[in-house]
């Protein structure tokens, strides 16, 4: 809850700020305070234009606390996102019919001051999460090595807003934890009393609890203090977006996979799925052509690249890509500055329109605009073995974009970068909806926009 109290007032700040300079740009225009005709005049446009560039801002990742950190990563966004936003609203201004401004001056100066501004006020507010906003005081039931790393990552991430105060041990240990700035208890200790002390907010459960009534007592006594009970594998999704593979068994997919309650959506996204895929192969069909006669002037061999990918259930089926790479050796992973891969293929990578003739795929069925990426058949055979869970990422239709995708991680085939690809799958598996479908999809033309492919 914290969590989004802090997104909603990031939220707000920007939407007070964003009609503040509007003000500001027009007592600076005119060198008077705005009267109310002049204010409504310009009212209603900017407010059209002030919904797109928090659109912006949304689909760029600056409302994500894990991001709240003045780097040059947020730097980056902020100014791509100004760069974007002052061209939109260049463009609404002078296409919009009925608009009894011109607003050329006005633009540059808001423009101007609002940079000014807003990173005077993100600036402000990543600081003030770490010194002065209430961080959330978390303690641990139990220890094992996931708390220990989930701490350690943590701990140099105070923006996030979370403060460890304590771990508390039922089972002994060879080697109590050393953490800096967290206490550790044994079972001599009351809990309720130490959640007092330490103004607990909230109890992450290591997994202890469930294997020691006495402990499962002690933490239901604890219920009237209204302090939060979550475990271990739910706090690390919220953190990470990601489902920690390590932690989870059998029984978390019974719990958490309730398949049979996505029916409904899962018929109105197939609506949408051949809706949309019709649209875009409307618009992209004389893209298309351009792309079939350079490919096939640059290099020799098929414009498309054709291979079996296994979908839904493990259903095998052909995937559809434009050719971006040489005939020759272009089925085994690509590398960075890989020499198989041609000047044009290289730019159809970076602006993702080689995946485009995948929309036929989406049309017939075997894939959908959001889901994982799906795998050729030898290589799943391969993965099954070694990493636990690996086929129930197959349990959805696969996608052209996914959860994965945004995560601004690169993963290379290797069997460590697959593991985190298949928690960021799992992830959204449990969690899809038409909310979460429509920000991978915003977030995905972000990402062409940046041109981040490769």
């Amino acid at each position: 809850m914290n969590r989004k109290i802090r997104k909603l007032l990031l939220f707000l700040g920007d939407i007070v700020l964003l009609y503040a300079t509007l003000y500001l740009t027009l007592v600076i225009r005119h060198l008077r305070v705005p009267n109310e005709s002049l204010w409504k005049l310009h009212l209603t446009p900017f407010t059209i234009i002030f919904v797109v560039w928090v659109f912006i801002f949304y689909i760029s990742d600056l409302y994500n606390l894990s991001h709240a950190i003045n780097n040059s990563r947020f730097y980056y966004r902020s100014f791509r996102s100004f760069i974007i936003g002052g061209l939109i609203s260049t463009i609404f201004f002078y296409v919009a019919p009925n608009i009894k401004i011109e607003p050329k001056t006005n633009l540059v100066i808001f423009v101007i001051l609002f940079a000014i501004i807003f990173f005077l006020w993100r600036n402000f507010f990543n600081w003030s999460l770490k010194a002065y906003i209430p961080k959330e005081k978390l303690a641990f039931i139990g220890f094992n090595k996931n708390v220990e790393n989930i701490i350690k990552e943590l701990k140099n991430k105070s923006h996030l807003g979370f403060e460890f105060k304590f771990i508390y041990i039922t089972k002994s240990l060879e080697k109590l934890p050393q953490l800096e700035g967290i206490s550790v208890y044994t079972v001599e200790s009351e809990i309720s009393e130490l959640i007092g002390k330490h103004e607990i907010t909230t109890l992450i459960l290591a997994g202890e609890a469930e294997n020691s009534e006495k402990l499962t007592s002690k933490l239901f006594d604890c219920l009237p203090l209204k302090v939060n009970f979550i475990n271990l594998s739910h706090f690390y999704e919220i953190v990470t977006g990601k489902v920690p593979i390590k932690i989870i068994s059998k029984n978390w997919f019974l719990e958490n996979l309730s398949e049979g309650n996505k029916t409904i959506y899962e018929f109105f996204k197939r609506i949408l799925d051949v809706l949309f895929a019709s649209i875009f192969f409307i618009i992209f069909l004389p893209f298309w052509i351009i792309i079939f006669i350079i490919i096939k002037i640059e290099s020799k061999g098929k414009v498309f690249f054709r291979q079996i990918r296994e979908g839904k259930n493990k259903t095998r089926f052909t995937i559809i890509k434009f050719r971006t790479m040489r005939i020759s050796n272009n089925f085994d992973p690509t590398e960075i500055n890989d020499s198989r891969i041609t000047k044009f293929g290289s730019f159809l990578r970076k602006t993702r329109l080689d995946e485009t003739p995948q929309i036929i795929n989406v049309l017939k069925g075997e894939m959908s605009f959001v889901g994982p990426r799906p795998e050729r058949p030898e290589l799943v055979k391969r993965l099954e073995k070694d990493i636990h869970f690996y086929n129930e990422r197959m349990l959805v239709k696969p996608g052209i974009t996914g959860w994965n995708q945004i995560s601004s991680e690169y993963h290379s085939p290797s069997l460590e970068d697959t593991l985190e690809k298949l928690q960021y799958d799992l992830f959204y598996i449990k969690n899809r909806t038409f909310l979460l479908d429509i920000s991978i999809i915003m977030k995905t033309i972000s990402t062409i926009f940046a041109r981040k492919g490769r």
